[in-house]
């Protein structure tokens, strides 16, 4: 069979609806796919998405043992790593395997899950990481309440709410994975209070041209939410993206409805995307879309579900978890296309990083490939200067998007690499002894200097990965 696995995106999202397995073709091509390799590899492949943990997992090994027949070509692997890798637990085309899958493919050494106030993927993920020889790394990300502190009332990384940032977890010890699903439970609740809100507005909204969801059966079918995950903005908007397929079909028609029925300014490679009725890829450009030009109509502000910075980091240090902040930087040109042109925490730069410092953050999370050389030289420095950890990773949650982060490969970026491996060491650690996490009073009264501490846990993480 000889094939290549680098290119197995697929649509997924609706694969989540009841009744959808997935894994039910019928026995003429399960018979097909024992008797011919490609039909076979095809198979896998889809099932690797399949709304059974076991299904996926044992496609995923049937895979690998088709690896080691030598059936499936190897992947070329360096040093790329990936610490932010959003599943179909939070939204995402890929289930936590099918993600360990397309990471393995492009060629990474690590992966990181890391999804919206769920960790439901994260024991499937690490699970999956075991099959493929891929060092793993779990983790959350959550929006939480900065009102209390001197940044009340900025834009911080939040497009579409002042004194709300985007924090992350990462490095989430194994023993713990149970804390945190409880803790974001309640949070979890709030938000879907607030999500049917917005597709009341999204009701309203449309209307006129007869459009409704019904937040059930639209848009919590497309979601994990009854297996531990979270639904997002993504979620409603994806559903609202299929209604208004099913009203117009692909191509010119819902083009035109875009343009001079919502008003919408198409970027010219979106609107090239949506006049493509032969686009795989067609319901995430146009989620893409409605997510940069009609979120503000629709969005609801956040408050119940987001918990007050200091309690999140209070919680981040009993769990012994990796506190993050997620810069954003101002933004010039959107890599996933939902975000405008529009200034973000660059102004006060400064002033941001002194209050991390007092919150007590420990990391601070970047992405090179979104942002401009002279933003990451200063955040660089001014991790250097707070003594924070440098983590990053690429935020994976639609088929476009590549797993590999090209401009990581600068050596000006190497240390994110060193991080990667030092995360994974620390998680380790940190499972088999909560007070052997990298940031515990014990490590750090132990090992004080930041780049020892790293050195230390990059060399615990490797022996996990050889």
């Amino acid at each position: 069979m000889s094939s290549n696995s680098s290119n197995n995106n697929d649509n997924s999202i609706g694969n989540n609806r009841e009744g959808n397995s997935g894994n039910n073709p019928g026995d003429n091509i399960r018979n097909n796919a024992e008797n011919n390799p490609d039909i076979r590899y095809s198979y896998l492949i889809d099932n690797l998405n399949n709304d059974e943990i076991n299904i996926r997992l044992g496609s995923l090994n049937q895979l690998h043992q088709l690896i080691e027949a030598g059936e499936i070509l190897k992947p070329e692997r360096g040093n790329d790593v990936n610490n932010h890798i959003h599943t179909t637990y939070s939204f995402s085309p890929y289930s936590p395997t099918k993600a360990i899958w397309m990471a393995y493919s492009a060629g990474l050494v690590t992966a990181g899950i890391m999804d919206h106030d769920s960790i439901g993927g994260a024991e499937e993920f690490i699970e999956a990481g075991k099959y493929l020889n891929i060092a793993t790394t779990i983790g959350v990300e959550c929006r939480a309440d900065f009102s209390d502190t001197p940044l009340n009332g900025k834009k911080i990384n939040n497009p579409d709410q002042s004194s709300i940032a985007y924090v992350a977890l990462h490095g989430i010890p194994h023993t713990r994975i149970n804390h945190v699903r409880e803790y974001f439970t309640p949070y979890t609740r709030e938000r879907n209070k607030r999500n049917a809100c917005m597709v009341d507005k999204i009701n309203g909204l449309f209307k006129p041209f007869n459009i409704a969801l019904d937040f059930e059966k639209d848009v919590a079918s497309i979601s994990k939410v009854s297996d531990g995950g979270s639904i997002t903005e993504r979620h409603i908007l994806f559903a609202l993206a299929e209604k208004l397929v099913g009203r117009f079909g692909k191509g010119a028609a819902l083009v035109d409805f875009l343009k001079n029925k919502m008003n919408i300014s198409l970027k010219a490679k979106l609107e090239e995307y949506l006049l493509d009725s032969e686009n795989q890829f067609y319901e995430y450009d146009l989620l893409g879309v409605l997510k940069s030009d009609l979120i503000s109509s629709i969005y609801m502000e956040a408050k119940k579900e987001c918990p007050d910075i200091r309690e999140l980091l209070e919680f981040a240090n009993t769990i012994g978890a990796i506190s993050a902040y997620a810069y954003l930087g101002d933004v010039t040109n959107s890599v996933t296309g939902d975000k405008k042109t529009q200034k973000f925490e660059d102004d006060y730069i400064e002033q941001l990083f002194e209050v991390l410092k007092e919150l007590g953050f420990n990391a601070v999370t970047y992405m090179p490939s979104r942002n401009t050389i002279t933003q990451l030289k200063r955040v660089k420095a001014l991790c250097n200067r707070y003594d924070l950890l440098q983590i990053s990773g690429e935020d994976i949650n639609s088929p476009r998007q590549s797993f590999v982060c090209k401009a990581m490969r600068n050596d000006e970026f190497s240390n994110l690499i060193d991080s990667t491996w030092a995360l994974i060491g620390h998680e380790k650690a940190a499972t088999e002894n909560i007070d052997d996490a990298m940031f515990s009073a014990k490590t750090i009264q132990k090992y004080g200097d930041l780049n020892e501490r790293i050195a230390i846990y990059k060399e615990i993480g490797k022996s996990i990965g050889e």
